[in-house]
């Protein structure tokens, strides 16, 4: 079966998350005096990372999480301060050309805040991609994007089978394999190894990797050439 549609996670994928952490800390009022002194490379020890979660996430500090997170999500200079990484622009483009449909399927507190702030990081690829968000579940067991899931492939029409997911979290990882969706993921100097039962997932530290291991995978969806009556067979190994 090969891949034709690709769901992107905006924040630890297609965004530096961390980055808006380190300046939150670093510069938030309330955490600016006890982080002042705070490095780059110290963030996951401020932070400690829930194995289930594997990426770096306010809430898992360890006696401010809830407030940090609130206090994150309601200041948009902060919240909205998340770079896009090198190279998505173009990778983006560039699997566009060759027919894949695109999506994002991004998690928050409020989706329509959220939807708000990714139709501008992403103006120069709003052309052809969809931004679909889905509002943060209470705990890790909700299957909230699981059902946002479900929802797009009755929506735009698609099979899972076909569907990729690119995603840091681990807990993603399960969600879209609950729902037929191939996972990939994203790895970044923060996240953590997967589980024992998730270690055949392939791991790329960029989005120009995804386009490759498309292509390597012979996961490529091909476009006809004019006047091409018979495409290249897609290699099975």
């Amino acid at each position: 079966m090969q891949i034709k549609n690709i769901f992107w996670d905006v924040d630890g994928v297609l965004a530096n998350l961390n980055y808006a952490y380190y300046y939150f800390l670093k510069n938030y009022p309330t955490y600016a005096e006890q982080y002042k002194d705070m490095k780059w490379e110290d963030l996951d020890k401020v932070l400690p990372i829930n194995p289930k979660y594997g990426a770096l996430d306010l809430k898992c500090h360890p006696t401010m999480g809830d407030q940090m997170d609130y206090d994150f999500c309601h200041h948009p200079e902060f919240f909205e301060n998340r770079p896009l990484y090198p190279h998505v622009v173009e990778t983006l483009r560039s699997l566009n050309e060759k027919g894949y449909r695109q999506f994002t399927l991004s998690a928050s507190f409020d989706p329509e805040v959220k939807k708000r702030f990714l139709n501008k990081l992403l103006a120069p690829v709003s052309d052809f991609l969809t931004i679909e968000c889905v509002g943060h579940g209470k705990f890790l067991h909700d299957t909230t994007k699981e059902g946002k899931f479900l929802e797009c492939f009755e929506k735009y029409n698609l099979n899972p089978e076909e569907t990729l997911l690119v995603d840091d979290r681990i807990y993603n990882m399960y969600a879209a394999l609950n729902v037929g969706v191939l996972p990939l993921r994203m790895r970044c100097e923060f996240t953590t190894d997967l589980p024992d039962d998730l270690q055949w997932i392939h791991q790329v530290h960029n989005v120009a990797e995804v386009e490759d291991w498309l292509e390597q995978k012979g996961y490529l969806k091909l476009c006809r050439p004019s006047g091409q009556t018979d495409l290249p067979k897609t290699p099975t190994n």
